[in-house]
């Protein structure tokens, strides 16, 4: 494979870094034929955690990096790509994209990375504590070891900046929607993916399901989205692997007033503790969930099933706010890869004609390209053109 430069037909390439809040995808893209395509792509997953991983290679299934235990941080996987990077000659990237889960109430359009723009997102830490802060930390390292060149924020919020008034204000005193406490939908880099996959396949009446350590489900009209499960922040919604989705506002001044938790110990058990970890006793990843619930644990079988219907649910609530739903796509690592998970979300939708293996097609699973709509919107960027 050709790494010191692009191929005849290619153009100069772009770094992408999807952050998360305890892993680190990235790819390395450069535009052929108008679209963007992967020349090396990786992962860092659990950093943090002893059972940390950092696997690099390139799209023909050839395997460059394979480390395990040696993850600290997200700014130590990129310094080992960043690294290989170097050995293997690889031109520098022309940009780097970096996706961004939430910019706040003043940064909803996907831009290049500036000081003023850094302020801001400093600003908006406490709409995604989770996410915001690893990301920063990336985005300094990354701006020293590839400083340059351009960087660009995607963010998840861009495709929400749609939703109508009825669904992004919070049924809250006007003081603090003025003040950004609204509803503003994730998994949106997610969501544009698909919609740009499917062009002039996607019917007027979408919904689509991004589900995964984090998930959320989204509505769409004409491809624009109208609705979405979670919130201001992307604690809200259905369920999570460690997230507790959405609760009952009364829940949270019981635990501040009888168990006395303030608001860090909130954070954490709200982010950390709760959802399919908390069903379960700890076990938020979906396949272990399954194979538990397989051998008799109740708890897992819980989890998964409160999971499952809670998707569900969503799905005929979005149903009815759309007036029917002419298509059903499921996407995300539980979305694209438990067939368990998709057949209990399907049972109980026959009468809005959505049916699993359905000839028709009106449920389909469709892999999730962040890292490549990102590419394209920095390309789109670099260019001159506008993007979001």
């Amino acid at each position: 494979m050709q790494t010191d430069s692009p191929t005849a037909g290619q153009t100069p390439t772009i770094l992408v870094l999807n952050s998360g809040s305890s892993s680190l995808k990235f790819g390395i893209f450069t535009q052929v034929d108008g679209d963007e395509t992967l020349l090396l792509e990786g992962s860092a997953q659990g950093i943090g955690r002893p059972d940390g991983s950092l696997r690099i290679g390139s799209p023909d299934g050839q395997v460059l990096v394979k480390q395990d235990h040696v993850l600290e941080s997200q700014t130590d996987a990129l310094k080992k790509l960043s690294q290989l990077l170097d050995e293997r000659h690889y031109a520098q990237p022309a940009a780097v994209g970096h996706r961004v889960v939430h910019g706040g109430p003043h940064l909803r359009a996907h831009q290049r990375l500036t000081p003023e723009v850094l302020q801001s997102l400093r600003e908006a830490v406490h709409f995604a504590p989770l996410h915001i802060p690893p990301a920063l930390a990336l985005i300094d390292e990354a701006m020293k070891i590839f400083g340059d060149v351009p960087h660009f924020a995607c963010f998840d919020t861009a495709f929400h900046a749609t939703l109508p008034p009825r669904a992004a204000q919070l049924p809250l005193p006007r003081r603090y929607v003025e003040a950004g406490v609204i509803r503003y939908g994730f998994h949106g880099l997610s969501y544009e993916s698909i919609v740009r996959r499917l062009g002039a396949d996607l019917p007027p009446r979408a919904v689509f399901a991004h589900l995964g350590n984090g998930s959320s489900v989204c509505a769409l009209h004409e491809g624009k989205s109208v609705d979405t499960s979670m919130g201001m922040t992307p604690t809200g919604g259905v369920p999570m692997g460690t997230r507790s989705g959405d609760l009952d506002p009364g829940v949270l001044l019981y635990l501040m007033r009888v168990e006395k938790l303030d608001a860090a110990a909130l954070e954490t058990m709200l982010n950390r503790e709760s959802g399919l970890s908390g069903y379960s006793d700890g076990e938020s990843d979906m396949q272990a969930l399954e194979k538990r619930a397989a051998a008799g644990d109740a708890n897992a079988a819980l989890a998964i099933e409160v999971f499952a219907s809670a998707v569900r649910k969503t799905i005929g609530a979005y149903a009815a706010l759309l007036g029917g739903i002419d298509l059903l796509v499921l996407t995300g690592g539980i979305g694209e890869h438990s067939a368990e998970v998709r057949k209990r979300i399907c049972e109980g939708l026959a009468f809005l004609g959505l049916r699993e293996n359905d000839p028709a097609g009106k449920v389909r699973v469709i892999h999730t390209e962040e890292e490549k709509q990102i590419a394209r919107h920095c390309r789109d960027l670099l260019d001159g053109g506008a993007s979001g």
